[in-house]
């Protein structure tokens, strides 16, 4: 890594946008961060780190000295000619992407022969294109645009940064582009440079396979239930083919988080909008619906009515090594668990503060074992590591009923058995 880097800017500093300042930062150069949100940036001023992600607020502190932090666009204008856009793209009630973000962030541009837009936002097919003919409309075609999308996992975000599986490009074969491409040379990653469409649709298309794979398995894992065969050892048996792989091959309640259920809606949303109706995808997302149901059943087969009955939900997170709550299955199960006359209980290391604010009626325990105490049944939501270390025989001992409905198929089932306690897997 040589010693001059170029400065650039990051516009929204949520997990995409911070992440991506601090993974820049690690690298060298000065990084200009615009978020509208106030507060946020008086707390990242401070030293607050405004999510869970492991090691970020280390390398935030680490690079303090590269990073700024403001409300204002001028001094990023002034200072970088690269300006990151990682604002939120959240679906609307149609499925299609939200870009009112986006298009604030176009409008706060001024015209400009040297600043280029580089959308990291997750956003439809022809977003850049439309973006393009505004700027042109607006008297800033001069103003460059380049799709390189985002690839990072929640809870493993600036490793992914870090070491990436490839870096996409898409642009018009400008200058902004190689800049780009110039900055990610360092990380020696595969490389994908294309036109801007096609990397839009890089995105949408592989979470879209992502999800699809995770809903294929948790079918398969309902017939493996109606049939006998074992979940675990199916997708072992199918991982180890190298044209299908063991990655997102593991069974449970379903998808979540920020990144899936948005992308598939939007990529079926945007098919439907161009006259094609892409019915795998309305496959894939019914059956990720209905993976929630089966753990009511499952709940039900066992207790039979729930009402006046207690539930731990283990976990809130849609995934461990994050606090993001967005499109979680706690929510939906607590939803439906006190629809149908339970009371719940809760616990989760890091993302308990923010259910507090979605989960209303749901009382957050600050154990493991004192969310357990007297209850009825609980339920594995979020497989975070701590659970492994659970003894069964004290868990036996706190429930009141036996029922622990494993929805990760994490747990050891010998142990929990051992205890005395009635195991509910998925597939298994």
């Amino acid at each position: 890594m040589g010693p001059q880097r170029e400065p650039i800017a990051v516009i929204g500093t949520g997990y995409v946008g911070l992440v991506t300042a601090a993974g820049f930062a690690e690298l060298g150069g000065e990084i200009w961060c615009v978020d509208v949100d106030a507060e946020k940036i008086a707390r990242l001023n401070r030293g607050e780190i405004p999510i869970y992600e492991p090691g970020l607020e280390e390398s935030v502190a680490r690079n303090r000295d590269r990073l700024h932090f403001s409300t204002e666009l001028a001094p990023a204008l002034e200072h970088t000619r690269l300006l990151f856009v990682a604002v939120g793209t959240p679906p609307t009630y149609s499925g299609d992407a939200d870009l009112s973000a986006v298009h604030a962030v176009v409008d706060a541009m001024p015209a400009s022969n040297r600043h280029a837009l580089v959308m990291k936002s997750t956003v439809p097919v022809g977003t850049g294109t439309s973006i393009k003919r505004v700027f042109g409309e607006r008297g800033k075609a001069g103003f460059s645009y380049v799709s390189c999308p985002e690839f990072l996992k929640e809870g493993s975000a600036l490793e992914d940064f870090l070491a990436p599986d490839r870096v996409v490009v898409g642009d018009d074969g400008d200058w902004a582009g190689d800049a780009v491409v110039e900055l990610y040379a360092p990380l020696n990653a595969p490389l994908v440079r294309t036109d801007i469409n096609s990397a839009e649709m890089v995105k949408l298309a592989a979470n879209a396979f992502l999800a699809t794979k995770i809903s294929f398995i948790n079918e398969i894992a309902n017939v493996c239930e109606e049939t006998g065969a074992d979940v675990l050892e199916v997708a072992r048996g199918m991982g180890l083919d190298r044209r299908i792989g063991s990655h997102f091959l593991r069974p449970g309640i379903g998808f979540g988080g920020s990144c899936f259920p948005k992308d598939v809606s939007a990529l079926k949303q945007l098919a439907g909008n161009s006259g094609y109706h892409f019915q795998l995808l309305t496959a894939v997302i019914e059956v990720n619906e209905l993976q929630k149901r089966r753990v009511m059943a499952k709940l039900q087969k066992h207790l039979g009515s729930l009402v006046g009955k207690t539930v731990a939900l283990l976990g809130v997170a849609f995934k461990p090594q994050t606090d993001d709550m967005r499109e979680a299955s706690s929510l939906v199960l607590a939803a439906r668990l006190q629809a149908d006359g339970a009371r719940v209980r809760a616990y989760d290391p890091a993302a308990a503060n923010e259910a507090r604010k979605l989960m209303l009626g749901v009382d957050f325990a600050d154990s493991p074992l004192a969310a357990l105490q007297g209850t009825d049944a609980c339920v594995l939501v979020t497989e975070w590591p701590e659970f492994a270390d659970l003894d069964f025989c004290e868990v036996a001992r706190l429930m009141r009923g036996k029922v622990v409905v494993d929805g990760r198929n994490f747990f050891d089932r010998s142990r929990v058995e051992a205890a005395g306690l009635t195991y509910e897997g998925i597939g298994r």
